[in-house]
């Protein structure tokens, strides 16, 4: 049966905590998925947290860890010692512990891994030198490996050995004698083989993707998310097998992506957290704000520039908003799935040119049903020269916004800026500028002012 937080669950387990009864944890909270766990622990204060979290046996302890939310842990992992922060740390898959040392100060990360063991110690300070976005920054170093030449019944010994220090075995990696990875072994391989064989005659290595550690955190998605991975291996330049990802890793990346682009696109040029300070929230919205606010600058001087025109024929005014507005949804949604496809990896150049014309002959399209609609529309409202003016000037705006949204992004991304700010205030700027001088400019020539 799912969990369920309630209000009346954790009320009793303040009172618990508050008459220090020991026994709920082990009744009732420790059976829960660590998941759960780290559910309750979010909502409790940290002296509560921190005393259900050391009732905790260790292994449930670190998987506990990773599951609270990013801002909680860090406030939480600040309470600990240096010894109780390497013992933690001990306890946790190599890219986990690295994830929660790069959050520590230089002299904390100094300090915490002087109380480690040697072997892990060295594990995450070379871990600690990739960049967090890419390959090798989320890669762990606990993975299964068969040598090519070992014999399947050595092979099976080996492997058990191996399992003891991995808790979730996706993949047996074949390596050579260099460390190289040369290919993969199933599972069903191994148990089928002969005794006598050797790995070389029943491992696989065709269509084997893996990932190099330099490589950004967005391609490592691309490529788990193409050829359906729940891991992948991790090379560095001279091929040799270093570390795997999972799928587990690539979750968040994914999630953290789209939670990023989300906010570009909504004119928030930083990732903040939900309850960030009132300063961090304003530096990353005002650049965006900003934009918008000279934006309509530019749009006031096109609107006083027409000021005898508007004065000649009042009724123009009615139709200022709706131009603008429909100019900024077209291009928003033409934009939208440009930068869907950019982030799939699927913009090359002949999708390019294809997706210019579709999202034109779309425009076309939309602008002259749109055109149509509120051509009739005003025609009965108002007067016909109106209704040409406002249809052909919306027909136009409908088809040039889906062409300043396509175009935009792409060119954005071709000079390495980051295509989900064209979703944003930048193109509905445009749009509101441009579109109010192509409306004006067909009510004068309609009008013949």
């Amino acid at each position: 049966m799912q969990f369920e937080l309630t209000r009346e669950y954790l009320d009793e387990i303040r009172d618990w905590i508050a008459e220090n009864q020991s026994n709920f944890i082990n009744d009732t909270i420790i059976h829960l998925h660590p998941a759960d766990i780290a559910e309750i622990l979010d909502e409790l204060n940290t002296e509560e947290a921190k005393f259900v979290y050391a009732h905790l046996d260790h292994d449930l302890q670190g998987d506990v860890l990773m599951e609270l939310e990013d801002d909680v842990r860090q406030k939480f992992v600040e309470t600990f010692n240096s010894d109780q922060l390497a013992l933690q740390l001990e306890n946790l898959d190599s890219d986990d512990a690295v994830d929660i040392l790069g959050e520590m100060s230089i002299d904390k990360q100094l300090e915490v891994i002087s109380k480690m063991d040697s072997e892990n110690a060295s594990e995450l300070v070379d871990l600690l030198n990739y960049d967090e976005n890419t390959a090798g920054g989320l890669m762990q170093t606990e993975f299964i490996r068969a040598k090519l030449e070992w014999p399947i019944n050595r092979c099976v010994i080996e492997l058990r050995r191996q399992a003891e220090e991995v808790d979730k075995v996706h993949t047996i990696y074949v390596v050579d004698n260099d460390d190289v990875l040369v290919g993969t072994l199933s599972l069903k391989s191994l148990l089928v083989a002969n005794s006598k064989a050797i790995v070389r005659d029943v491992y696989e290595n065709k269509n084997m993707a893996y990932v190099f550690t330099n490589e950004d955190s967005e391609e490592v998605a691309r490529v788990m998310d193409k050829y359906d991975l729940v891991s992948v291996p991790v090379l560095n330049l001279q091929k040799k097998l270093v570390g795997r990802i999972t799928i587990d890793d690539i979750v968040d990346v994914i999630r953290e992506e789209a939670d990023k682009d989300f906010q570009m696109a909504s004119g928030i040029s930083e990732n903040v957290e939900h309850d960030a300070g009132i300063l961090k929230m304003s530096r990353a919205r005002l650049p965006w704000l900003m934009i918008g606010l000279l934006g309509g600058v530019l749009g006031s001087q096109v609107i006083g520039n027409f000021e005898m025109q508007i004065g000649a024929i009042p009724s123009l005014a009615f139709f200022i908003p709706l131009v603008a507005a429909m100019g900024g949804n077209v291009g928003v949604q033409s934009s939208a799935i440009v930068v869907q496809s950019i982030a799939n990896g699927t913009s090359q150049f002949s999708s390019i040119l294809s997706r210019v014309r579709r999202e034109a002959l779309l425009g076309l399209l939309n602008g002259l049903i749109c055109g149509t609609f509120i051509f009739g529309i005003t025609w009965l409202l108002q007067d016909i020269k109106l209704g040409i003016s406002v249809s052909i000037a919306l027909f136009i705006v409908i088809f040039f916004a889906a062409i300043f949204g396509t175009l935009i992004p792409l060119i954005l991304h071709k000079y390495k800026i980051d295509p989900a700010v064209a979703t944003g205030p930048f193109i509905t700027t445009l749009n509101d500028v441009v579109g109010l001088f192509i409306y004006f400019g067909v009510g004068m020539m309609v009008f013949g002012l």
